[in-house]
């Protein structure tokens, strides 16, 4: 009998989800990434106890194909890049194909998605790595993605998580993050049923102040530099406007935080 032996498709999925979701915030930044790839100008966010129940995402991107919806669920299967050249010059948040697959390896997940080419929607669900076919589903244009129970299936993951009250602070720093690089898309975040935050589609300078508050503002100087073909945006606060903490200095690369 050999001694190296292939392992199965679930535990592959299992140990890459150790790679790729470390807690609730991991699997709300993967998502929330995919529906911006997707074109969403509007993103809902429902969490239940602090991501460890419930993450749900709707949005109203362009959405994905019945035909498409396994290949969303699986490992190495991406619509982003597909030769070594796309390597170099990529535009999207993310690209590697395994968020999903990871988030499915170790949780509850079920996606409901509608194409304006389409009938009507379809739905498709894994649990713990085992994913069914698609089926019929009704739903505007655009994706939800719910993730229930997450690390049901490695209670040894779920133990090291922390309080309700930390993860979300977790989530909702992701959302935060998200809401200042992307100013152009409206987005909703409810923990509990409680709404926690709802922002208007705005220009940049009105989504820091919505996002950081309106003492940073107006203690705050726009900054605006280009030099070849590298340009820097943003705005600082200025010396009279100090905090003991650094929790607001946000820093993006190309949408990147």
């Amino acid at each position: 009998m050999n001694a190296i032996k292939l392992l199965p498709d679930v535990l592959i999925n299992q140990i890459a989800a150790g790679e790729v979701i470390e807690r609730p915030a991991s699997v709300l930044k993967e998502i929330l990434e995919n529906s911006i790839d997707a074109g969403a100008t509007e993103i809902t966010v429902h969490i239940k106890q602090g991501g460890l129940k419930l993450i749900r995402v709707a949005d109203n991107g362009k959405g994905i194909s019945e035909n498409d919806l396994a290949l969303a669920l699986a490992r190495h299967a991406t619509s982003k890049i597909s030769t070594q050249e796309d390597l170099h010059k990529i535009a999207s948040l993310g690209f590697r194909g395994e968020a999903l697959a990871s988030i499915g390896a170790v949780s509850r997940l079920s996606l409901v998605s509608y194409q304006s080419d389409s009938s009507h929607a379809w739905h498709i669900q894994t649990e713990g790595g085992q994913t069914t076919h698609p089926e019929p589903a009704a739903r505007s244009i655009g994706t939800t993605l719910e993730v229930r129970d997450l690390f049901f299936n490695l209670p040894a993951r779920r133990k090291f998580l922390k309080t309700e009250a930390t993860e979300f602070a977790h989530c909702e720093e992701v959302f935060r993050r998200i809401a200042l690089s992307h100013a152009n898309i409206a987005l909703s975040l409810q923990h509990n049923g409680k709404t926690r935050s709802h922002l208007s589609a705005a220009e940049t300078t009105q989504r820091i102040t919505a996002v950081l508050g309106e003492e940073f503002s107006q203690t705050a100087v726009p900054v605006s530099e280009q030099a070849a073909d590298i340009s820097l945006q943003g705005m600082v606060a200025l010396p009279t406007y100090s905090r003991s903490a650094r929790d607001m200095q946000y820093f993006f690369v190309n949408g990147r935080h």
